[in-house]
This record gives structure tokens, sequence and C-alpha cells, in this order.
């Protein structure tokens, strides 16, 4: 099983950036898909998520109308784009899925938001 991260970087404050989640060995489409993101020191916090059909997404009140989740499922990949970043989104960035008890996290890509 692999969910690997890609997309992040740093940007300046106001820009944009789009995280890919690329996951292989298991069902995609049968797993819910989230996006949490950690600083150091606190705890890992959910950021966005999507259910198996993409019908419903769901948002942190910290980035609702800047953030969008969406999912390729002939493609097994899920996405974060994020626009107008702000130097409080700066953390590591994690891709989930989960399915009932099954759980399986990426290994994180950092967004740093700076000018």
């Amino acid at each position: 099983v692999q969910l690997v991260e890609s997309g992040g970087g740093l940007v300046q404050p106001g820009g944009s950036l789009r995280l890919s989640c690329a996951a292989s060995g298991f069902t995609f489409s049968a797993y819910d898909m989230n996006w949490y993101r950690q600083t150091p020191g606190s705890k890992r916090e959910l950021v966005a998520g999507i259910t198996v059909d993409g019908g419903r997404t769901d948002y942190a009140d910290s980035v609702k109308g800047r953030f969008t989740i969406s999912r390729d499922n002939a493609n097994n990949v899920v996405y974060l784009q994020m626009n107008n970043l702000k130097p409080e989104d700066t953390a590591v960035y994690y891709c989930h899925a989960r399915w009932l008890a099954s759980e399986y996290w990426g290994q994180g890509t950092q967004v740093t938001v700076s000018s």
C-alpha cells in the first residue's frame, strides 16, 4: 500500500498550490479520502475530506472558501487545491485513506507560505 503526496513547496502569501496524492495497493474507490496537516508541536489537524464517490466534501473552518478537495477514482488520485494561502497554512500535509477500521497514511509533503 502506498500513498504518495506531491506538489508541496514554498509559496508567497496569496498564492496557490495543488497537492496530489497517488494511491496504490488498495481499492482506492472504496475509501474516503482526507487531507490532514501538522505543524511542529501540534496535533495533526483534519483539513478536508471527500467521500468515496466525491458526493460529499467537508472542510475545516480555517480553509473553507480557499481549499478544494477532489478525487479521480479512475486514476487513484486525490487532490487538494489551495488558494489564497496564508502563513498559518504552513505545515506538513498528509494524505489519508479510511474505510471502516482500515486506514493508510502518506509520508507528507511540506507547504511553506512565506514572503
